[in-house]
């Protein structure tokens, strides 16, 4: 390959770095603005821990973030300022109630990167934060964004759930907590980094997925995904 041709191949990679690194939405750098909201940025050293020692007020926080993995230096993280006065129910970005259908309904909205449980008559008992599809993935060389629409829970596992299709030829990866609502696509337990970034399974805090599966969802709970 000539120099000029190489040069050419390595700007086009480093292009496609840049429209990756680009298209990544971390929710929690749109609350900054907010004057709810003070944003901080991790130094090196930071842990939740040490920031948040409190462990009800670290597990808002990092909902707020939309955010479970551990803290890197840079990060820049969105903190409620009356912090100490509030709970998770009031940071909630879903709304209250919805029309009411004698079901029990999941509502997810992907732009907000969130979920919320709403019982039989409408009104929502319980949010967390979601990472959907990231929208391409390298590995299947595909995109891979979460279906919209309706839908409802067809199957459901335990802790002990993993994907027979990931990591790719090999299977295996951990869902925890799964909940197929449709074909292969399932909500579960597992790692949130602040924005989409699965295979187009709906991912939410352990604890979620776990309250979901064992004490809210039954074979035919509406999903719906906006």
């Amino acid at each position: 390959m000539s120099k000029k041709n190489l040069g050419l191949v390595l700007i086009l990679i480093l292009a496609a770095i840049s429209l990756s690194v680009v298209g990544v939405r971390h929710y929690r750098t749109s609350l900054c603005s907010k004057p709810a909201y003070t944003c901080i940025q991790v130094k090196k050293g930071d842990t939740w821990e040490s920031l948040f020692p409190n462990a009800s007020k670290r597990r808002l926080v990092m909902r707020v973030n939309r955010m479970n993995i551990r803290l890197y230096p840079g990060a820049t993280i969105a903190v409620p300022k009356n912090l100490n006065s509030i709970n998770h129910m009031d940071v909630s970005p879903m709304p209250r109630r919805i029309e009411p259908t004698g079901r029990k309904t999941i509502l997810i909205m992907m732009s907000m990167q969130a979920f919320g449980a709403y019982d039989q008559y409408g009104y929502l008992v319980h949010w967390g934060p979601v990472s959907g599809g990231q929208g391409y993935c390298p590995d299947v060389r595909r995109r891979c964004n979460t279906p919209r629409g309706r839908f409802s829970i067809q199957s459901r596992g335990g802790a002990g759930c993993i994907s027979t299709k990931y990591p790719v030829g090999k299977g295996g990866a951990p869902m925890p907590f799964c909940m197929f609502f449709y074909g292969g696509y399932a909500m579960h337990a597992s790692t949130l980094p602040g924005y989409h970034a699965s295979h187009g399974c709906v991912r939410m805090f352990y604890e979620d997925a776990k309250w979901l599966n064992r004490e809210f969802t039954s074979i035919g709970t509406r999903v719906i995904i906006q």
